[in-house]
């Protein structure tokens, strides 16, 4: 399957209702996704108007036909949970700030994805917001004193090196 890219502007709508949907939303939305809402089946019009559609939390013949509608326009869909029915998968995130980790399995094991994305959760907690903000203003004033690229590399990767913020000991398997 083809990578599929898409940007803020993307018209996308999501439909369903429930945990699973309110979910999907808080997600969506942090992505700054530009994202039109449905608790029921949209019409046709609203199908029209979307380059991408998400499905949570509907039942399994409300997921086929969302799917199928979306299909016969040629609009990719994802149907939480039901992977014949996903032409685009999500990868699990975790956030903090401008730091984004990712998983993916590509559809394929989803359960796998959510555990990792639980485990990076644990080990990188809030304070990485922080750590990141550091290195960019770090970044910013060596860029701006002149420094080429390569020696702001070197400068950075020597910051989180001396750090120590991967040397806790959940990196060998202990909790925090």
């Amino acid at each position: 399957m083809m990578p599929l890219v898409f940007t803020k502007a993307t018209p996308t709508l999501l439909v369903g209702r429930g945990p699973a949907y309110e979910k999907r939303r808080a997600l969506l939305e942090a992505s700054g996704l530009a994202l039109t809402l449905h608790a029921e089946l949209p019409d046709e019009a609203t199908l029209d108007a979307a380059r991408l559609v998400f499905g949570a939390g509907l039942d399994e013949a409300e997921g086929e036909a969302l799917a199928a509608s979306a299909r016969a326009r040629r609009i990719p869909v994802n149907i939480e949970d039901v992977p014949h029915l996903c032409d685009v998968h999500v990868p699990a995130l975790v956030r903090r700030g401008d730091l984004l980790l990712s998983v993916s399995t590509g559809g394929g094991a989803p359960a796998m994805a959510g555990t990792l994305r639980a485990w990076l959760d644990q080990r990188f907690g809030p304070e990485w917001e922080a750590h990141l903000d550091a290195l960019a203003d770090q970044r910013q004033a060596l860029r701006a004193a002149g420094a080429p690229p390569p020696e702001v590399m070197r400068a950075l990767t020597a910051r989180i090196r001396d750090s120590g913020w991967l040397d806790c000991p959940c990196a060998a398997g202990q909790k925090r």
